[in-house]
C-alpha cells in the first residue's frame, strides 16, 4: 500500500511539473502564432485570444498524452538510475507489479483524454471555423488592424489607419488608396467613422481630410479638400456553415459512413487508447543501461512516441483514402504496440523470464 501510494504521489509531482512546462510551450507558441497573423492583417487583433483559446482546447489531448507519458517515464528513470528498482527486483518483484499504480495515476487523465477528443476538441474545432467565417464577413473597417496596411477584398482599395477605437467604430489618421475608372485616388483625414445606412450598406465617413484623383504617371491630380467624405464599404454575405470532418462531433461520424468520417473516428477513438499503452509502454522503457549512458532510454523513448504518433496520422491518411479497413487500421498499430510492451516486459523483468522459462520446462 506504501509502495503504491508513494510512487502514485511522484508521478502526480512529475505530472504536473510536465503538464505546466507543456501547456506553457503550447500557449506561447499557438499565442507567438496568432500574433503575428493579427500583425500580417490576416485576423483582426480583438480575435488573437479567442482564436487562442480554442487552439488550446485543440491540442489539449496531446497535452495530457504526452503529459502521462513523460511524467510516468521521468519517475521510473530515476528509479532505476538510483537503484531502486534493482532492490525491488532482488527481493522478488518483477516489472509487472508497476501497471497497477501507473494505470491508477493514469486512469483520470485518460478519461480526460478521451472526452477531450471525442467531444470538447472536435467542438472547438468548429467553433474555429465559425468564428473564421464571422471574421471573414466583416466589413472592411473593422476587419483592420492599426498600423497595417488592408486590401479589400475587391482589390481595388488598400486602407490603412493609425488608431482603432475598442468598439470598432472610429478611426484616426486614414490613409486610403483607390483605382476608379483609370485614375488613382489617395485620401488622407484624421478622424472617421462607419455609418450604417442598411443592413447591405456601411459607409466610411471621413472628416477633415484632402483626396488627390487621377491618372497615374501624370501631374495632371486634381486635389480636393472635404469637411466630409464617404467611402462605401464592402461586407461579405455568411454562406451556410458546412463544418469539416474535424469539426464534426461524434455521434455525426458514426451516423456517417464515408471513409473520411471512419478515418477520424478512428483517429478520435486512438487516444484514449494510445495513452494507455503509452503508460505502460513507459515502464519497460525507463529501464537505465549504465553502460550505454543515463540518457539514451530518454532519447529512445522520443522516438517511439514520434514513430508511433506519425504512424498513427499515416493509417488515418490511408482510411482516409480507402486504402485500409477502418478496423484493421485500428488494431493492426495499437495491436503491434500490445506486442511490444509484451516483448520488453519480458526482456527487462527477470522475475517474468524466469516464471515463462518454469512453465516451458514443465
Amino acid at each position: 500500500m506504501l509502495f503504491r501510494t508513494s510512487l502514485i504521489r511522484e508521478y502526480a509531482e512529475a505530472g504536473i511539473a510536465t503538464f505546466l512546462v507543456l501547456f506553457g510551450i503550447t500557449l506561447t507558441t499557438q499565442f507567438i502564432r496568432f500574433l503575428g497573423y493579427a500583425a500580417k492583417g490576416r485576423i483582426a487583433t480583438d480575435a488573437v485570444f479567442t482564436f487562442l483559446g480554442f487552439a488550446t482546447l485543440k491540442y489539449f489531448p496531446v497535452i495530457m498524452l504526452v503529459t502521462i507519458f513523460i511524467s510516468i517515464l521521468l519517475v521510473l528513470t530515476r528509479s532505476f538510475r538510483d537503484h531502486e528498482m534493482f532492490v525491488w527486483f532482488t527481493s522478488g518483484q518483477s516489472l509487472g507489479r508497476w501497471i497497477s499504480p501507473t494505470l491508477l495515476y493514469s486512469a483520470p487523465m485518460i478519461l480526460l483524454v478521451g472526452f477531450m477528443s471525442l467531444f470538447l476538441s472536435p467542438w472547438a474545432t468548429g467553433k474555429t471555423e465559425e468564428f473564421k467565417r464571422q471574421l471573414e464577413s466583416r466589413d472592411e473597417v473593422s476587419a483592420i488592424s492599426p498600423g497595417v496596411f488592408k486590401e479589400s477584398r475587391s482589390g481595388d482599395r488598400v486602407f490603412f489607419v493609425d488608431k482603432l477605437a475598442m468598439d470598432l467604430t472610429i478611426v484616426q489618421n486614414i490613409f486610403m488608396y483607390s483605382r476608379e475608372n483609370g485614375q488613382t485616388g489617395v485620401t488622407v483625414a484624421k478622424r472617421g467613422y462607419q455609418e450604417l445606412t442598411s443592413p447591405e450598406q456601411h459607409y466610411l465617413v471621413l472628416e477633415k481630410g484632402r483626396r488627390y484623383l487621377g491618372p497615374p504617371g501624370t501631374a495632371a491630380f486634381k486635389i480636393v479638400e472635404f469637411d466630409e467624405y464617404g467611402a462605401k464599404i464592402e461586407s461579405k454575405k455568411i454562406e451556410q456553415y458546412v463544418p469539416g470532418v474535424k469539426a464534426r462531433s461524434t455521434l455525426s461520424l458514426l451516423e456517417n459512413k464515408d471513409s473520411a468520417s471512419k478515418a477520424e473516428l478512428i483517429w478520435r477513438v486512438g487516444f484514449p487508447i494510445s495513452a494507455i499503452l503509452l503508460a505502460v509502454l513507459a515502464i519497460p522503457l525507463s529501464f537505465v543501461n549504465p553502460r550505454a549512458g543515463r540518457s539514451v532510454n530518454l532519447l529512445a523513448a522520443i522516438l517511439v512516441y514520434l514513430v508511433y504518433s506519425n504512424v498513427l496520422n499515416m493509417m488515418q491518411a490511408w482510411i482516409a483514402k480507402g486504402l485500409v479497413a477502418p478496423l484493421f487500421g485500428l488494431f493492426s498499430i495499437h495491436g503491434f504496440m500490445i506486442f511490444m510492451i509484451v516483448l520488453l516486459f519480458y526482456t527487462r523483468s527477470p522475475v517474468i523470464r524466469r516464471q515463462l522459462i518454469n512453465v516451458i520446462k514443465k
